[in-house]
């Protein structure tokens, strides 16, 4: 029955996404057109999207191990809360949530749409064809409802498309990869990335809608603002969630592996954050047109490409959890979104000819532009490190891997540039900046962020990059506070009500100069806690103690227990001061053994306001252990920047929204 309501459901999905393309393009032909012709295929991809999930989650709860994606990817001991996960722990089920999640967004851009509004039909007509894709893969190739039709052990044989056949089921399923039920982010962290790859579809659309259309100006720009934030700011906290899973559970001691997977996030990320900032000198000024489309392009194919190296099994990661015949087909898919795009711009750039030029490179419009190009580049660096083994590969030559080394040696420079260009940048003028009056907005931060960098050389940092780094975050920092302390000055009245003022009279900007503060913290999470980082690996039996960089740790013995989906062995540790007197935690690093392979190594980590000690297990602990030994600097300064940097683009929404409304609000009254 399950199997039945969950293809039944998937296929009215695919029909209402049909009858939208249809309809919301013809109405759009119309003289007249009326946005009530596409509300019916609206709620009918939103209901059946919804059907479809909730029809997995219920055979995922239920233990309908009838159901082939069950089998596969949980298991009566599984705990709830990664049953629940278990929708999206593969490839099928993830594709479900896209396909929820798109029929979500497709409902909020259908609620958009007025009357007459030939822009927003032609745009929804374009989301129809997106949703056509994702839901005839779901029909097709990626079924989540196949039946069991043969069984073998805790797994199926042979599976059928067809829900009603006679079907088998093995008495319990494999249960997840162990690496999705290890830790609570990994139910948070994969729907926070889908949230931000799927919401560029909508900026995408209204792109697409324009140049067919061929309307000249920003309005395709101001109806996506929000979407183009919100979506880049789920995909931020994706990755973080991702970076501080990562931290926390495999044992590697790090948060960024440059794993290509994690690149593939990273991609659209940096294409947005460059549309998101052009898209302020197009709206000002009517500036960078075709740049824009040409990011708003690259950013949406970009989210395929993510999903290709995901999904496909082209690439070997912690990330790509499956192989199948879903790899050609998205390949076919991003290869059509990108040639049909590029074609249609191609068609459409006569029209972008008459854009306004650059007054000067020194102003506000031109330090927009470095931006872009700076993170242009290191988005190509990325790409390229990412795809060469793949190509090579492709060419019949033996796999090779892209290490953190060339990635460290390409980012470096490019952050120090970023960095800088974001601190002049927030303080340019528009249109022509004379150099006065710059240099008296940068000149004091520019001090500080020297004075820091004194500071930790004294301190006794000897890393070099790590200086410059500390010296550029401060300095942005301090120019951003400059700013807002000089905008606070000028305004009559309580200091709190003008603190409240100059945030709301502007929050798109104010939203972006957070977010740069989060950015700067970030940064300089990374230098301290990468550049100061010790590492030390070490043997102690049990009673005895060893110092390892300045704490002391006594391995007191060796643990085990059963729990219900796992074997845990590990070893509690007690950590101490050098001296070995005084004890500032207990620690317990795990080796967690599930019913299917393989273990996972997960660390203890005690975190403080200096530093965080990080303790891995190297060896099966016994009379003696080998551990690893690891302590980070200013691990929460960089937490703390990531959640900063997503809060920026919430407050730039929020606010704005909240702004809004006002004046519709005093209306009223």
């Amino acid at each position: 029955m399950i199997a039945t309501i969950g293809l039944l459901a998937i296929l009215l999905a695919a029909a209402a996404s049909v009858v939208l393309v249809f309809r919301a393009w013809s109405e759009a032909a119309r003289p007249e057109p009326k946005a009530d012709a596409v509300r019916l295929p609206v709620m009918m991809l939103l209901v059946g999207s919804i059907l479809a999930f909730v029809a997995l989650e219920l055979g995922i709860l239920s233990d309908d191990f009838t159901l082939s994606y069950v089998a596969g990817n949980s298991s009566t001991t599984t705990p709830l809360i990664f049953k629940l996960a278990g929708a999206w722990a593969a490839l099928e089920g993830s594709i479900v949530l896209w396909g929820l999640v798109l029929a979500v967004v497709v409902y909020f851009v259908a609620r958009s749409v007025q009357d007459g509004d030939r822009l927003g039909l032609t745009a929804l007509s374009i989301t129809g064809v997106v949703s056509l894709f994702w839901f005839g893969l779901m029909a097709t190739v990626a079924n989540p409802f196949e039946v069991c039709t043969e069984v073998v052990g805790r797994s199926c044989a042979e599976t059928s498309w067809l829900p009603f056949v006679n079907s088998v089921a093995p008495g319990d399923g494999s249960g997840a990869n162990p690496l999705l039920q290890n830790h609570i982010l990994m139910a948070v962290h994969p729907p926070m990335l889908y949230v931000g790859y799927v919401g560029f579809t909508a900026p995408f659309a209204f792109a697409i809608a324009a140049m067919i259309r061929g309307d000249q100006g920003s309005v395709w720009l101001e109806r996506t603002r929000r979407w183009s934030v919100i979506a880049w700011a789920f995909l931020g906290f994706g990755m973080l969630l991702g970076a501080w899973w990562s931290y926390e559970v495999l044992g590697w001691g790090g948060y960024w592996a440059w794993d290509p997977v994690e690149n593939a996030a990273l991609l659209p990320w940096l294409a947005a954050t460059a549309f998101i900032h052009s898209a302020v000198v197009q709206r000002r000024r009517g500036m960078l047109q075709a740049w824009n489309l040409i990011l708003v392009i690259a950013t949406f194919s970009l989210t395929i490409f993510g999903t290709f190296l995901t999904r496909s099994g082209t690439i070997i990661s912690v990330h790509s959890f499956t192989q199948s015949e879903v790899g050609p087909v998205l390949l076919g898919f991003l290869m059509v979104v990108v040639i049909g795009s590029l074609a249609l711009f191609a068609a459409r750039s006569h029209l972008l000819g008459s854009a306004p030029r650059l007054d000067s490179v020194a102003s506000r419009e031109g330090m927009f532009l470095l931006n872009n190009l700076i993170l242009t580049v290191l988005a190509l660096a990325v790409l390229l490190g990412t795809v060469y083994p793949i190509v090579l590969e492709a060419m019949g030559r033996a796999r090779v891997s892209v290490g953190t080394p060339y990635y460290n040696r390409v980012s470096l420079p490019i952050a120090f540039l970023l960095l800088l260009a974001m601190g002049v940048g927030s303080v340019t003028p528009y249109r022509h900046a004379r150099r006065d009056i710059v240099w008296s907005r940068i000149a004091g931060p520019l001090l500080a962020g020297l004075v820091v960098g004194a500071i930790s050389v004294v301190a006794g940092v000897g890393s070099v990059p790590v200086v410059i780094l500390l010296i550029l975050g401060s300095f942005v920092i301090a120019t951003i506070l400059k700013e807002f302390l000089r905008q606070v000055r000028k305004l009559e009245g309580a200091r709190r009500a003008a603190v409240a003022r100059v945030l709301t009279r502007d929050p798109g900007y104010w939203g972006g100069q957070i977010a740069h503060i989060g950015v700067a913290l970030l940064v300089i999470g990374i230098a301290a806690s990468s550049g100061l980082a010790s590492r030390d690996q070490v043997r102690v039996a049990v009673g005895d103690a060893v110092v390892v960089a300045d704490y002391c740790i006594i391995y007191e013995m060796a643990t085990s227990r059963s729990e219900p989906n796992r074997q845990v062995t590990g070893a509690q540790l007690s950590l101490r001061d050098a001296d070995c007197s005084r004890e500032l935690a207990t620690l317990e690093p795990v080796f967690n053994r599930y019913a299917r392979p393989p273990a996972v190594a997960t660390p203890a980590v005690r975190t403080g306001i200096g530093e965080d000690v990080f303790v891995a297990l190297a060896t099966v602990p016994g009379d003696d252990v080998v551990l690893d030994v690891m302590v980070f600097p200013l691990m929460w300064v960089l937490w703390t920047g990531g959640l900063i940097m997503v809060g920026g683009g919430v407050w730039a929404v929020a606010a704005r929204k909240r702004k809004a409304a006002e004046p519709k609000a005093a209306a009223r009254v």
